[in-house]
């Protein structure tokens, strides 16, 4: 069971106690990402995330990186669109050194001059290097396209324009305003005890005060984009897909089902159908990503220029035909069955089990349990399903973004026609 306490500046601090390990994993959750960047902050939040690497009043740069590897454990931070995470996972009986590390990360960082500066080439030489790589820039430019100018579709990375304008001053300001004490969620899991993490917590982050209420920018409209980028590259990337649901959406259920059904694993639709049966591509899935208010329901697949169309066909063919008739009760039954082992499989890891407690509080203001989730998957029928795929499932919604050698394009309005699309 999960226990909650807020404390009185806002800072709310979640614990899940599993006796029967000897690990501990703590989180520091911020709602700060890239959604919250206005122009010319674009990239700050995750170039923040890395200067509270670069050094403190207290320990160095290498110090930090020391600090908790000594001991056999593990620090490390990541950013996405909504929200920004410091973890780590140590032994129970490290757990004081551990909160020392992230508390000394959180308020006492320098953010040296200096550091910024060399930093920015860091991050710079990260952007090459993801653009360097197709099959990971291609998801970032179907979001940016459909989304157009929200700051949804806008890189987590930020550009190498907008970094070179970054400043400490800069930083200081998104700091003030976004790392306040109403979003800040602190998740621990693991060996501890509920009120001996407030004891020792409490005094460390229950007075602080900055910033204030987040206010994020208006749910993005979306535009439907068929769009192709030239680049040199041994495969064609694509990404297919139509606006999704948002988080509290009341079709979400139904949703995983669908994604899980089509292009979810080894098993799903379009693995088989375009790489086991046709050979068509080695990679090819399919996801949902859910935000506060929107999402983004979307395929990817790579594979030989020449193939292109005949790939883009025999997707088209597959939403038609799952659309029209919906899945079996045997796929329904089956996707429950892998989703709910794979949920429960996740709770033997501590860091998971605080992933779940502060990504959850943060994003729902509250912690959604395992056992709910596999009670609302349980109640998803076959009805449910079809309703769901005929409502997102729109010709007019799908874009349709291509990355590869030049003379490749597909007329799409055509493969619709072709497939019969209804």
């Amino acid at each position: 069971m999960f226990k909650k306490t807020v404390l009185p500046n806002g800072v709310r601090i979640i614990t899940e106690e599993i006796d029967y390990v000897r690990s501990v994993s703590v989180g520091l959750w911020v709602g700060a990402g890239s959604r919250d960047e206005r122009e010319g902050y674009e990239g700050i939040s995750h170039f923040i995330e890395h200067m509270l690497f670069k050094g403190t009043k207290n320990r160095t740069a290498r110090e930090l990186a020391e600090s908790l590897e000594s001991v056999g454990g593990q620090l490390n931070a990541f950013t996405t669109k909504e929200y920004t995470c410091f973890y780590a996972k140590v032994l129970d009986e490290d757990m004081d050194l551990a909160n020392d590390v992230l508390s000394d990360m959180f308020f006492n960082s320098l953010f040296d001059e200096k550091e910024i500066e060399k930093e920015k080439k860091v991050v710079i030489e990260e952007i090459k290097m993801y653009e360097d790589s197709p099959d990971e820039l291609i998801h970032d430019l179907f979001s940016e396209y459909v989304w157009n100018d929200h700051p949804l579709g806008k890189p987590i990375l930020g550009t190498e324009e907008s970094i070179h304008g970054l400043s400490r001053e800069k930083i200081m300001d998104y700091l003030g305003h976004h790392y306040a004490p109403e979003n800040l969620v602190i998740a621990v899991a693991g060996k501890i005890d509920h009120e001996d993490i407030i004891k020792k917590l409490a005094p460390i982050y229950g007075e602080f005060k900055r910033g204030g209420i987040r206010i994020l920018e208006g749910t993005p409209k979306g535009q439907t984009i068929h769009r192709y980028n030239t680049k040199d590259t041994e495969q064609m990337h694509l990404v297919m897909g139509v606006p999704g649901l948002g988080q509290d959406d009341e079709d979400i259920y139904p949703m995983h089902i669908i994604n899980n059904v089509l292009g979810g694993g080894l098993s799903s639709r379009l693995f088989q159908e375009v790489r086991e049966q046709r050979g068509l591509a080695y990679s090819v899935y399919s996801y949902h990503s859910t935000y506060v208010d929107s999402g983004m329901f979307a395929i990817y697949a790579g594979t030989t220029p020449d193939n292109t169309q005949e790939v883009v066909e025999c997707i088209l063919a597959e939403l038609q035909k799952m659309k029209n008739e919906g899945i079996t009760a045997d796929e329904l039954a089956k996707t429950v069955a892998q989703v709910k082992g794979s949920l429960y499989l996740g709770l033997e890891s501590v860091s998971n089990r605080m992933s779940r407690l502060g990504k959850t509080e943060l994003s729902y203001n509250r912690v959604i349990s395992p056992e709910e989730m596999v009670e609302k998957l349980e109640k998803v029928t076959l009805e449910d399903v079809k309703r769901v795929m005929n409502r997102l499932w729109v010709k007019d919604k799908f874009s349709l973004v291509m990355m590869g050698p030049a003379g490749h394009a597909v007329d799409l309005e055509r493969l619709f026609q072709k497939v019969n699309w209804n």
